[in-house]
Formats: structure tokens, sequence, C-alpha cells
């Protein structure tokens, strides 16, 4: 046994006095710090059973909404938000359900509160409504225009967003918001019946473009300008930006 032992290496030996320690001390600190009923009834303290169900409720669950207010349930159940508690809205509400004069829910009236969703960010989803709430109405409240239980346009979109929706709200976010669509496009009455076979026409020349962003274009001093004979004359404006949303990189 000692020539066993005199042959093993000496980085061996303190290794295994090393990993023997640790075992020691997993032991004790595992005997000290993991309370005596976990793993009774899962992989947790089988009294954090009894801790959560005596913590104190504040929410009630919108199925208890229905109770009273059936009508307003009835439009929340056809529109966009459907699907969101109320309370996401409302706020925690069980003190309404016990006392309903004494507590009223929430009702918000802060404009930074619907943008926490409908503020624009290009990583949400095609044809999410979004907005820009700096210039979005920004005297009003979103309530005051928009029914927050059934939140569709206050406006039936017409003309060419009926169709275009997404470039419509793209535009919306630019600074070509307020140049209407046949500045730039011309489509006959055919178009609205059969659009494919009847595209609108789009500019195919720089000089219309420049005509607002040349040098000495007669427009507004704080529209951007360029040498329409030294800016990439090769190409047609759109080639390069994104006429619907020309800030965008």
């Amino acid at each position: 046994m000692k020539n066993f032992l005199a042959k093993i290496p000496e980085q061996v030996k303190r290794l295994s006095v090393l990993l023997v320690i640790l075992v020691i001390v997993f032991i004790v600190v595992r005997s000290t710090l993991i309370p005596n009923d976990f793993g009774k009834i899962g992989h947790y303290r089988a009294s954090a059973v009894q801790n959560i169900a005596n913590n104190e409720l504040h929410y009630a669950g919108q199925e208890v909404c229905v109770d009273c207010h059936d009508d307003i349930v009835a439009i929340k159940t056809k529109g966009y938000h459907k699907n969101l508690s109320c309370e996401v809205c409302h706020g925690p509400s069980i003190k309404h359900t016990e006392s309903p004069d004494e507590f009223k829910p929430q009702i918000q009236r802060n404009r930074s509160f619907c943008p926490t969703c409908h503020e624009y960010l290009p990583s949400r989803p095609t044809g999410f409504p979004q907005i820009v709430s700096a210039s979005h109405n920004p005297r009003k409240i979103c309530v005051s225009c928009h029914n927050p239980h059934n939140p569709v346009p206050p406006v039936t979109p017409k003309g060419c967003e009926a169709c275009h929706a997404e470039i419509a709200a793209t535009k919306s976010l630019s600074f070509h918001s307020e140049i209407p669509c046949t500045k730039c496009h011309v489509a006959n009455e055919k178009h609205k019946l059969s659009p494919r076979d009847n595209l609108p026409t789009k500019p195919t020349t720089r000089e219309f473009c420049g005509q607002c962003h040349a040098e000495d274009a007669n427009s507004p001093k704080d529209i951007p300008r360029i040498n329409m004979a030294t800016h990439e004359p090769r190409y047609v404006c759109w080639q390069c930006h994104y006429p619907h949303l020309p800030e965008a990189q």
C-alpha cells in the first residue's frame, strides 16, 4: 500500500485533498442553507405554496369585470384589444370589485401610456398600429380620438391608404407625410378596379425630385439640398432613397 501511495504524483494527492474538502463543504452548506421542506412536493419549498397564498391580492382578473361591465366587454371582445386584460390599462382592481363606489379603476389620460405599445419601433411587426407621439396630435390624449375598448381608426381609410395601408403608415412618419400621393404618382380610374393591370406612374427623371431638393429649387430652406450635377448623376433619386421614408439610412 505504501509503495502504491508513493507512486501517486504529489499534485494528484493535493487535488484529492481539495476535492474531499469541497465535498465536506457542500454537505455542510446543503444541510444548513437548504430548507427542510425543500423537495417534498416538487423542486421548491413546500411551504412556498402557502406563503404565496397568504400574499395580499391586488388583481381581480378580467373574468370578474364581465359581471358588471357586460356592455363594455361586448365591445372589447370584437376589437383589437380583445386579448388584452382589463387591468393592463386600468391597474389592479380587486378593491374596485369589493367596493365599486369607493374605489374607481384607473383611466389612463397620460399620453405616455399608450405609446408603450404603439410608439414607432422598426422591430415591431409589420402592420402593427404605430405612431410618433411627438408629432401625432401632440395636444390630445389618446382616448379623446380612440375608443380604447375598440381602438379602430377614428377616420375610415380612404383613397390610396385603403389598399396601401403599410406604405401610408410608413409615409406618415416621414417628412414627406404632407405630400399627396398624386404629387409623385399618376393613377387612372382603372387602377382602382384592376390595379395590377393599370399600375400608377412614378418619377423617371432626377429633375422631378430636384423641384424641391436642387440647390436652386424654389422650396422652403429647411429642405435638404443637393448639387444635381455632381450628386450621383447616374441614378434616379428613388434608386437610393426610399421616397416614402427618405430619412431612413
